[in-house]
């Protein structure tokens, strides 16, 4: 493997590894910021269709039942994931082959696009079936985007972090996906809050969607600024290593076990996030009785309880490992969700808010470590490939399909308590996969 130090020099005598970014605070933050904001976007414009659902199910698919309705439209929420793969692909080819920086630019892009374009959409009302087709269009232009978005974000950050702040670095980047459900969860109580359920529904909900374009460039100029990583531009001079014609072919030759087990690992961080994070502002609604801005002000909350718990489970996972973290965050949310579950159907109205608090804590706590161990266990030449084409893969069986699974397993078992034993399955997933994998902490990246 080649040596990825830098060449001594008078001003760096030691070769120290990454002395542009990686030890330099200014230049580190930078990174990391561009990074966040990416997955802001992401998660900002997937969460704020979550939040939307009612209102997009009676402006884009008229049912005469309105639990039809919901349904449609949590279906067209699912179908962008099975859009993220091909983008994983595509955005995985170009990461690898030409540029992380290249890459991530066109994924906050397209993203922006998207999400602006559904709020740009007319109703059914106006255009007939044709609305509906434009709104899944759109649905999967923004899956399309996502497929090439957090994981290489998180390749991007991993490459230019020290070894010994991989997880602390990578962490504060998945604040992204909890800070854009944050910042759509506000946006939503605030629109609620400040205007009429009849304004609302005639034109207000759309101002969500549009707010994606400022979000979004702001996120594209801050990229634009940034430098490529020290590891890709390794791969690309290196004599050694052969940079491949085809990323995604040659990652699945070299590293198909490795994409088995990150597909398993990440099934809490993608399931529970949608359960927890998205699904359960619905369910507050429908099954435990509460207002609308009771739901929005809770997952607000609770997105922050989220936020919190990353760089903690950075830090920790830097101190004493990855794999301490997985087993502990996934097996304490195994345990506890089926009470919580019955706590936000039943509980007073603290009580609620904690309960779905505690499930975000705990499920970010195994996210806060994930993306530096899956950078940790893909080289360099394949790195973007093999975490886009993982994370996908399971983003598509379980993150897109929750909330229409959650809604259907209600409707088909006349349970309500049914969504917290989807979420107890993928937690036990996430939890038996960690068995099968090797502590990295500290690990070199591999070309």
């Amino acid at each position: 493997m080649a040596d990825l130090r830098a060449e001594p020099t008078p001003s760096n005598p030691s070769g120290e590894a990454s002395p542009k970014v990686g030890e330099n605070p200014v230049a580190t933050l930078k990174v990391i910021r561009a990074a966040i904001l990416g997955t802001v976007v992401e998660y900002y414009d997937f969460g704020i269709y979550g939040y939307m659902a009612t209102l997009l199910s009676a402006h884009f698919f008229v049912e005469s039942d309105p639990n039809t309705a919901l349904l449609s439209t949590f279906a067209a929420f699912a179908v962008a994931f099975f859009l993220r793969a091909p983008g994983g692909i595509l955005f995985g080819h170009m990461g690898d082959k030409y540029g992380r920086k290249k890459a991530l630019t066109w994924t906050i892009l397209l993203m922006a696009v998207a999400t602006t374009g559904i709020g740009l959409i007319p109703s059914y009302a106006t255009l007939g079936i044709w609305a509906t087709v434009l709104l899944v269009l759109c649905r999967c232009l923004q899956g399309f985007a996502a497929g090439g978005e957090l994981g290489g974000a998180n390749a991007f950050v991993s490459e230019h972090a020290p070894a010994h702040r991989r997880a602390f670095h990578t962490s504060f980047v998945n604040t992204g996906t909890y800070l854009g459900s944050l910042v759509a969860s506000l946006v939503a109580l605030l629109l609620t809050s400040a205007v009429s359920a009849e304004t609302l529904h005639d034109w207000a909900w759309r101002i969500p969607f549009l707010l994606s374009a400022v979000i979004g460039l702001i996120g594209l100029y801050i990229r634009s600024q940034l430098p490529e990583t020290e590891q890709f531009e390794a791969v690309q001079e290196s004599d050694s290593v052969e940079v491949a014609k085809y990323p995604i072919a040659d990652v699945f030759t070299h590293a198909w076990r490795q994409i088995v087990l990150v597909i398993f690992l990440g099934a809490l961080i993608v399931g529970g996030y949608y359960v927890a994070g998205v699904y359960a502002a619905s369910y507050l609604q429908t099954e435990g009785g509460r207002s609308a801005d009771f739901a929005f002000t809770s997952t607000c909350i609770a997105m922050i309880a989220a936020v919190i718990s990353l760089p903690i489970a950075g830090y920790v996972g830097d101190r004493i490992g990855r794999r301490p973290v997985f087993f502990f965050g996934s097996g304490v949310t195994a345990v506890i969700s089926l009470p919580a579950f019955m706590v936000m159907r039943d509980g007073s109205p603290l009580a609620a808010v904690l309960a779905q608090c505690s499930l975000t804590f705990f499920i970010g706590l195994v996210n806060g470590v994930s993306f530096a161990a899956y950078a940790e266990i893909f080289r360099a030449r394949y790195r973007y490939s093999g975490i886009a084409m993982s994370n996908n893969v399971t983003n598509m069986a379980l993150g897109g399909t929750a909330p229409f699974i959650a809604t259907l397993l209600i409707s088909t078992t006349d349970n309500n308590l049914a969504p917290a034993g989807y979420l107890i399955a993928t937690a036990l997933m996430t939890f038996v996969a960690t068995f099968f994998l090797k502590e990295t902490r500290g690990k070199e990246l591999e070309l």
